[in-house]
């Protein structure tokens, strides 16, 4: 199956230095973290050379005039994805999805404004043949110590049955290749278990899941995600942004909810104190560690010919860093070529 991706070569990866609300500092630095921590692979910094340059001296990194590629527009925030692609040209979210297109790149990794990084991969890097529509797959933690996946969760909000059936075979390939986990379960996110409840998009979805050598056991809901009931919970983009951003509204709330009960009085704020003991502090961090987004990164867009990760503005450097080495691994475990040749056996994804 033809790709964009050289098997067994070493990896080259782009990082969208100007891509986020903290750019350069943490694109540059977390990219960095990454290349120290694992040098087989090789680092491109795409942006305005000058500002790289000024991180980099100010972070004492020996980035090379080498891993930098220069580009002198930026796509903002702020800006319309589909006009931005358009007009600036020689943005880095633009020349760096070229790169991977062009074969002078295996991945590109980015922090910045997510539909214009969306439309660029699909358009500048381009989908592998059969897919109508890539996804966007968040893990989510839930009870049983692991993850619950959803997809999609944002990268469309019109999806149709076709369209749900497809992300249900590209999310399946990477939580079984990335994750390990074999023979996914998969389940649709509706208003009830029964297979009569839903609407028309439910119920068509319903009826393609089951025909397929998918491992599909139905209906599941909102409720069934943190339980772990599936592996792979499967739904419209509008609906599964929704919940992502629900999802990484939980840990600020508990925050807030703590300082809100110790502010009470001073028995509750000693009470609260409790929790700053090391190891109950410790304990607790440990027991949320799954629920930070920092710790997952950024999500790939999957049904892209090539590797493509889109990350939170709000990125941290570790959250750029474990972007940056996720992309290594889905790269080393020759991710896009496994995907094609999925794709190639559900013709309904087509």
């Amino acid at each position: 199956m033809e790709s964009n991706q050289t098997s067994g070569s070493r990896c080259r990866i782009v990082v969208d230095a100007m891509g986020g609300d903290y750019a350069p500092r943490n694109a540059v630095r977390g990219a960095w973290d990454a290349y120290v921590e694992n040098k087989n692979f090789d680092l491109i910094l795409i942006g305005q050379k000058d500002k790289i340059l000024e991180v980099a001296e100010a972070e004492n990194l020996d980035i090379k005039d080498d891993m930098i590629f220069h580009t002198d527009e930026v796509i903002e925030m702020k800006d319309s994805p589909a006009v931005s692609i358009k007009q600036k040209t020689n943005s880095s979210i633009v020349v760096g999805a070229k790169l991977v297109k062009e074969g002078k790149a295996d991945a590109f990794v980015s922090a910045g404004n997510t539909g214009a990084m969306t439309m660029s991969s699909i358009l500048n890097i381009g989908r592998i043949k059969g897919v109508h529509r890539p996804t966007l797959t968040a893990p989510f933690p839930n009870e049983k110590d692991g993850f619950t996946f959803i997809a999609d969760v944002g990268a469309f909000v019109d999806s149709k049955p076709q369209h749900l059936f497809g992300f249900a075979v590209l999310a399946s390939i990477f939580v079984e290749e990335i994750y390990g986990i074999k023979n996914p379960k998969i389940g649709l996110l509706n208003v009830g278990e029964e297979e009569s409840k839903g609407y028309q998009l439910t119920a068509e979805t319903s009826k393609l899941l089951s025909e397929s050598d998918l491992n599909f056991v139905g209906n599941v809901e909102g409720k069934d995600i943190f339980k772990g009931k599936v592996d792979l919970v499967v739904c419209d983009g509008f609906i599964g942004n929704i919940l992502l951003k629900f999802a990484e509204s939980i840990i600020p709330y508990l925050k807030a909810a703590f300082k809100n009960y110790a502010d009470k009085n001073l028995i509750n704020k000693m009470k609260i104190g409790l929790l700053k003991f090391p190891p109950l502090n410790a304990a607790f961090k440990e027991s949320l560690r799954k629920g930070d987004p920092d710790n997952t990164g950024g999500l790939p867009l999957l049904g892209i010919d090539g590797i493509s990760i889109i990350g939170h503005g709000s990125s941290t450097p570790l959250a750029i860093k474990n972007m940056v080495l996720r992309a290594k691994e889905m790269h080393d475990k020759n991710l896009i070529e496994k995907i094609a040749n999925a794709i190639q056996k559900h013709s309904n994804v087509q």
